[in-house]
């Protein structure tokens, strides 16, 4: 017998000059054949081959290769008796059931965009929903909800200040989700955690009404070549955790009938281990499914043009097949790998077995929980908190003292996709998920918000102020720390959820960004665009090498050198000395009830600017004001930082 064996290396469908070879993973299973179809909406086969062991099996790999078939052509994999889809396809049709649903056949072709290379300490992170970006009428987009709706808003980031965006997730999802008849409940998972394939680019933020077509890649391709041309950065949200086949009883897309116990860690009585709180896990340490991963993260590196990845509930692929964690893992080899290495990889370092923030292996950027919420606690006005904000400031080297990205290793946010958005943080004391369907049992518990008076909307001026006051807060903190700043989209506008803290299954306004708002919270805007451009403009916000204390770095309290690290202070100061530029800042936060004066350090040859006063909206603009005083008074709920000039 002769194997042409790039046949059963290269899985999927792969055009070549007089046809196409057809790949699949199969272990262990009776029959298996593939079906050719004119249509979508075809539920019969024009053509049907049956693959036989003998003539088109290698392993455990099977291959046919048919004369005459072009780019377009639309099939599936048959597995004893089970239509399934090609886990290697990067284009399905539209079609929502699995019944009509098919792959598509493409060409491998490349991108003409070349990636930016941002350095990580440059990073100003947006993440961003791409269809509930613009899919409100307000955006003022030609056709919202789309690849192309985002590539208009493109002036609007650079505008904003931003140079990466990372986005949710956007391969082929199931929209239906969860333990509930989600049917019943006319509700759909809008944030796309719930994988059928991790090559197929989701068709909806397609602007083509095309079905059959795969008119979705070069749309996105052209939104990718738009961002990089502006000098923004593309980072994909990728699931490899877990898919939307769920457990026992789920639907089956095709991993299932290729291998359950291949693709899927199970527990000793063979029920499927749920360390995503979807339904199952996938065995990323397997040498097949590790292959896949790594081939779908090539794909989308070199082929598409992306630039990074988060992993979401990333220790996962660091678990073995017993779910343990391994010693040395996919974890450890994207680190290593000679081409992903120098993608920026980027972890949500916890999962349903454990929280692992801080041990992920060296080069990998992590998303800093302890950061969100020391910062969420002292600025809510919470004892104990002056110590902890201290280290988040200042690069969180308590928990990331071995990884070899130093500051780089932590990103910092205050709030993202999953969770309270800003506004609702500072409007909220409880969330408010009933409409999700689960009687608001759903979603985080322990928020740390602050309603400031009422909950939720209000007409009261003096609450609204102190909540523009406390985001501005928050933003001035998350863009002075050491590490990649992340923030969520609209937060710069005040953006709400109505208190929903778990809103992916809501695609109606709850979730749409509302682009109206930014006329009301202009002065927030404002603020975050200064902050960030503040940030972008000094060494000492982003450094590649730790602060020297006493001389870049000097903490201060009411007293010039005291600090208050009492588990009672609810304030704190420092002196940051940017060297490069020979300018120094003084900033300080109070978070007490009443008005705190600090005594100001005295400068050589220079005096104290006002840059910015989160208690008076006049600042946001950051003009310098001359302080004329040995004091800077901050009142309460506030925070200011001074420039010498």
């Amino acid at each position: 017998m002769y194997y042409n064996f790039n046949h059963y290396i290269n899985l999927g469908a792969n055009l070549e000059k007089d046809g196409c070879s057809f790949a699949i993973y199969a272990k262990n299973v009776n029959s298996l054949s593939l079906n050719i179809f004119h249509s979508s909406e075809d539920t019969v086969p024009y053509e049907k081959h049956i693959l036989s062991p003998s003539e088109h099996k290698l392993g455990d790999i099977w291959s046919i290769f048919l004369e005459n078939i072009k780019e377009g052509t639309l099939y599936n994999w048959e597995i004893n008796g089970m239509a399934i889809l090609d886990p290697y396809a990067l284009a399905y049709t539209g079609n929502e059931t699995i019944e009509n649903k098919k792959s598509i056949v493409l060409a491998r072709v490349g991108t003409e965009t070349k990636h930016i290379l941002i350095p990580k300490k440059d990073m100003i992170i947006y993440e961003s929903h791409i269809g509930l970006f613009t899919k409100s009428s307000s955006s003022n987009t030609l056709n919202g909800a789309t690849y192309s709706a985002f590539e208009e808003k493109i002036p609007y980031l650079k505008n904003l200040g931003i140079n990466v965006v990372e986005f949710l997730p956007i391969f082929e999802w199931d929209d239906f989700t969860g333990n509930l008849d989600r049917e019943s409940f006319f509700l759909k998972n809008v944030w796309g955690y719930n994988p059928i394939n991790f090559f197929a680019l989701t068709k909806k933020y397609s602007s083509s009404k095309d079905e059959n077509s795969a008119n979705e890649i070069n749309e996105f391709k052209k939104l990718i070549f738009s961002l990089h041309k502006n000098g923004i950065e593309v980072i994909l949200d990728v699931v490899y955790n877990h898919t939307a086949e769920g457990g026992t009883g789920g639907k089956v897309y095709n991993f299932k009938a290729m291998g359950e116990n291949i693709f899927y860690t199970k527990d000793r009585e063979n029920y499927f281990t749920n360390f995503s709180g979807c339904g199952n896990t996938l065995n990323c340490n397997h040498k097949v499914v590790k292959d896949m991963i790594i081939q779908s993260l090539l794909y989308w590196y070199l082929e598409v043009g992306v630039d990074g990845f988060r992993f979401d509930l990333a220790p996962v692929l660091g678990r073995d097949s017993n779910n343990q964690w391994a010693r040395h893992s996919l974890l450890h080899e994207l680190i290593e790998h000679p081409i992903l290495s120098h993608a920026k990889l980027i972890a949500e370092s916890w999962d349903l077995g454990g929280y692992f923030v801080g041990a992920m292996p060296s080069g990998w950027c992590e998303w800093n929980g302890a950061y969100r919420d020391t910062v969420r606690q002292f600025i809510r006005g919470d004892f104990g908190q002056v110590p902890e904000l201290i280290k988040r400031i200042f690069g969180s080297v308590d928990i990331f003292h071995a990884n070899k990205n130093g500051y780089q290793s932590s990103i910092n946010f205050i709030c993202c996709h999953d969770g309270f958005t800003m506004w609702d943080l500072v409007s909220y004391n409880l969330k408010h998920n009933i409409l999700n369907g689960e009687n608001n049992q759903d979603g985080e518990n322990n928020n740390h918000s602050y309603n400031h008076g009422e909950e939720g909307f209000t007409e009261n001026p003096h609450i609204i102020s102190l909540r523009k006051q406390q985001i501005k807060n928050m933003i001035l903190i998350l863009y002075i720390s050491q590490g990649i700043p992340m923030l969520l989209m609209g937060d710069e506008m005040g953006r709400t959820q109505l208190g929903n803290n778990n809103a992916y299954c809501q695609d109606n306004p709850t979730t749409w960004v509302d682009w109206d708002r930014k006329k009301d919270f202009e002065d927030v805007f404002l603020f975050t665009k200064n902050m960030i451009n503040l940030r972008k403009s000094y060494s000492i916000f982003k450094k590649e090498t730790p602060l020297i204390e006493g001389e870049e770095v000097i903490l201060h309290g009411i007293k010039l050198y005291q600090p208050d690290l009492s588990f009672h202070s609810l304030s704190i100061a420092f002196q940051l000395k940017d060297i490069k530029s020979n300018t120094d800042f003084y900033i300080a936060f109070n978070s007490y009830t009443e008005q705190l004066c600090f005594e100001l350090p005295i400068l050589e040859n220079k005096s104290w600017y006002i840059l910015t006063d989160t208690s008076k909206v006049d600042t946001c603009n950051f003009q310098e004001t001359k302080c004329q005083d040995t004091h800077c008074c901050v009142l309460p709920k506030s925070s200011v930082i001074l420039i010498s000039k």
